[in-house]
């Protein structure tokens, strides 16, 4: 299999650590998931497709927007979103149990 490559800019990275408190070096550990889940991001594709990697980091879903560039991945954003949470529980069919009112 072959190791994907990622690339990202600097500034934006140190822009999304201020931000959401996640680097993009961390970031790409979210496609290692065997479990990830990959969805187009309609609303940001305009000039080219991007997408969202869901992938559980450090006890954590992370979500990751990216494109491609030439085959390799390039990182725009990342964090840990519960909409991303919900989309990956969804996907991998994880209940979570409610707890009961007294």
């Amino acid at each position: 299999m072959a190791k994907a490559r990622f690339d990202w800019d600097p500034k934006k990275d140190r822009k999304n650590q201020g931000k959401h408190g996640v680097s993009f070096a961390k970031a790409q550990l979210a496609f290692a998931d065997p479990k990830r889940v990959i969805a187009e991001d309609l609303s940001h594709s305009s000039k080219e497709k991007r997408h969202y990697c869901f992938g559980r980091v450090e006890g954590g879903v992370l979500t990751v927007r990216f494109t491609y560039r030439e085959d390799v991945i390039r990182l725009l954003g990342a964090g840990y979103w519960r909409k991303g949470k919900r989309i990956y529980e969804r996907e991998n069919q994880i209940h979570r149990r409610t707890p009961r009112k007294p």
